[in-house]
């Protein structure tokens, strides 16, 4: 069967420049050309095939993971590429390996919290890989309440040691990946105790494993914790459990940028602000935030290229069937994705400047903006996480019966990605933080203390609690300064209903469980307007390329519109608008839907995936989808036999009335 492009006509319809939104998606030409050099490389090596993953079993599963991973570092080596390189090669081997967490947060911990010395000693042996590391902090006991930790490092003064000691079996190191199989050593979170007091949640750089034989050191009982949801998927990584039985190690093991230990076993704060372990945190989720403009790109990609590919009723009097995206309850599921996977996107490019702001203004003793950066990139790790888990699912939905394949590539990049709402803090707890910055920064507003950065806004709250949309047409709904009121509006009438209800609690604790579920939606209406206000000063920029930015507009207004529909309640309930202005609001975003729906696959071409990446059948870029999807089958090791292994035990007795004498 010859190679035939089923999307072409789709992609001639296009009213853009794709090129140029390419390097719009990718954040600069020289990201651009870097991702587009790399994801080739990577495809068109056989080492990296991904297609059999989900028909391994675990132990060949993990092995295969092995060997990929020892493939990707001597293809970094032989191919001298540098550190921003490297590190989009393991992002298109896309397979969850130990590397990720050597990299993404054993280095980021010893480089965020261990002293210059510290530094010198470990990173040159982490950065070669003569090392691997893991970041064991969460227990089987406790997760999120970090300072619940039960792991113990006690200081012995006679032996200038700490002794690392599990003493429960809840304080077993659960989960960290990495740990189970792999890595040699750990940062491991653990109580420092001096004199039998108790000094509060520190980190240690503790070996696990022998560099000889790889076996566990005297006192570490360590292993996986076993299968994990979805065929491949995450059951890639040694997710590991670890026990210590008063396992020894230097006093200079301890990171101590921040707080140290002396020889003689007083506990002392160095002059380094312990705001920095903030710093360190605020750049693990704005990776988390971009990560999710990746997975909902790939999800949005696959449904959209599949939608224009399948054909379902309607057809007319030449027997052509309509396609699937031209229907408006697809496209009313569909779009509001697509223009959320733009809307993460540059809200993850945001991110990265702040976590640059912050950096420098910690360097220079500023901690102003620091409580609320920290509240923010927790609100948008919780925002975009849980819908973009929300929309894999939905895009699933969207591919009918065959999104629910493996080989539609959906059900395992669901998989791999719905931890992502637990993982660096759980997607409720983090909304419940943002709540108690927003209630502090409502307390505030009386002092003459302004509020900064994304809460800015709400230095207006009187005009905010005042104001009326002024949408009188349906049009009216396409003026930023319309959008951006009725979010302010809305978020700002939810924190304060929830600071008013609060004041009436003696105790404000108890009002804040009481109230925590209404909390937990202003902390919502606040990051959204964060999200939606963030595209639209995007879309102030510059942006060349025709076409390219009236596109942008067109899916900024659609993410707006449509969150403004999916949560009429709030806005109308506050106030920000009314029963005819929604109605209005809706009006135009059908109108919007009309407008993407020739771009849509160019949309989605931007992203500028291989096959390999997508891993996909379904989300192939010459839409070859029916030929592709019956070769996939055949590949099934059920297919290997015409009459399946087990016909003579169990299906023949049946068939013949024979099963009394059949020896089950």
């Amino acid at each position: 069967m010859g190679r035939v492009d089923q999307l072409a006509s789709e992609r001639s319809k296009a009213q853009f420049d794709v090129d140029e939104m390419k390097i719009v998606w990718a954040g600069s030409r020289h990201a651009y050309e870097i991702s587009d050099r790399i994801s080739r490389i990577v495809a068109s090596d056989p080492a990296f095939r991904k297609d059999n993953r989900a028909m391994l079993g675990r132990k060949e599963l993990f092995k295969n993971t092995l060997r990929k991973a020892a493939h990707a570092w001597k293809r970094i080596i032989e191919l001298r590429l540098t550190d921003e390189e490297a590190s989009r090669l393991r992002f298109y081997v896309d397979e969850p390996a130990f590397t990720d967490l050597h990299w993404g947060m054993f280095i980021p911990a010893i480089k965020g919290q261990g002293t210059d010395e510290q530094q010198q000693k470990w990173l040159p042996l982490a950065y070669k890989m003569q090392i691997i590391g893991c970041y064991a902090q969460t227990e089987l006991g406790h997760g999120s309440n970090v300072q619940g930790l039960e792991t113990t490092a006690t200081f012995d003064p006679q032996t200038d040691e700490f002794i690392i000691h599990s003493p429960t079996l809840t304080s077993s190191k659960w989960w960290p990946g990495g740990l189970g199989k792999v890595s040699t050593h750990a940062v491991v979170y653990a109580r420092l105790i001096i004199d039998g007091k108790d000094y509060g949640v520190n980190g240690f750089i503790v070996q696990l494993r022998s560099l000889d034989d790889h076996l566990p050191l005297p006192g570490i009982t360590v292993g996986d914790i076993g299968m994990k949801f979805g065929n491949g998927a995450y059951n890639t990584m040694d997710n590991g459990v670890l026990q210590f039985d008063h396992v020894r190690i230097p006093r200079d093991q301890m990171l101590m940028r921040v707080s140290q230990v002396t020889r003689e076993g007083k506990f002392v704060q160095s002059n380094v602000p312990r705001q920095l372990v903030y710093g360190t945190m605020v750049y693990v989720r704005q990776t988390i935030v971009s990560d999710a403009s990746c997975a909902l790109s790939r999800a949005v990609c696959i449904a959209t290229r599949y939608s224009a590919v399948r054909r379902q009723f309607g057809s007319n009097n030449d027997g052509v069937e309509t396609q699937v995206i031209d229907y408006k309850t697809q496209q009313n599921r569909l779009f509001p994705l697509l223009a959320s996977a733009y809307a993460f996107r540059f809200v993850g490019e945001w991110l990265k400047w702040l976590y640059t702001d912050v950096t420098q203004r910690l360097q220079a003793n500023d901690f102003s903006t620091l409580p609320e950066a920290h509240a923010c990139t927790a609100g948008l790790k919780s925002l975009t996480t849980s819908a973009t888990a929300d929309a894999i699912e939905e895009c699933r939905k969207l591919c009918g019966g065959h999104g629910y394949l493996c080989s539609s590539g959906l059900p395992e990049l669901f998989a791999v990605y719905v931890p992502a709402c637990t993982y660096e803090g759980d997607n409720v707890v983090l909304l419940l933080q943002v709540a108690r910055f927003l209630m502090k920064t409502v307390s505030q507003l009386g002092s003459g203390k302004k509020p900064v950065g994304t809460t800015a806004y709400m230095g207006r709250v009187e005009h905010l609690m005042q104001s009326r949309c002024d949408a009188q047409r349906a049009e009216d709904w396409l003026k930023p300064s319309v959008i951006l009121e009725a979010f302010e509006a809305r978020s700002a009438r939810m924190s304060v209903a929830c600071a008013q209800n609060l004041a009436n609690f003696a105790n404000q604790e108890e009002g804040f469980a009481e109230l925590s579920a209404n909390l937990t939606e202003a902390s919502v209406a606040h990051c959204q307007l964060i999200v939606v206000s963030k595209f639209i000063e995007k879309l102030q920029q510059d942006i060349p390329g025709k076409g390219v930015k009236e596109q942008l507009e067109i899916l900024c207004n659609i993410y707006a519109l449509s969150l403004l529909h999916k949560h009429q309640g709030d806005f109308l309930s506050t106030g920000s608008i009314t029963s005819k202005q929604a109605s209005l609001a809706n009006d135009q975003l059908r109108s919007l839907y009309s407008q993407v729906r020739p771009n849509a696959v160019a949309l989605v071409d931007a992203f500028n995936y291989t096959d390999h990446y997508l891993g996909s059948v379904l989300g192939r870029y010459d839409g070859n989808v029916y030929p592709k999807l019956y070769e996939e089958a055949q590949k099934d090791p059920l297919n290997d036999s015409v009459v399946p292994d087990g016909y003579h035990e169990y299906i023949r007795p049946l068939l013949k009335q024979q099963l009394r004498n059949a020896r089950l």
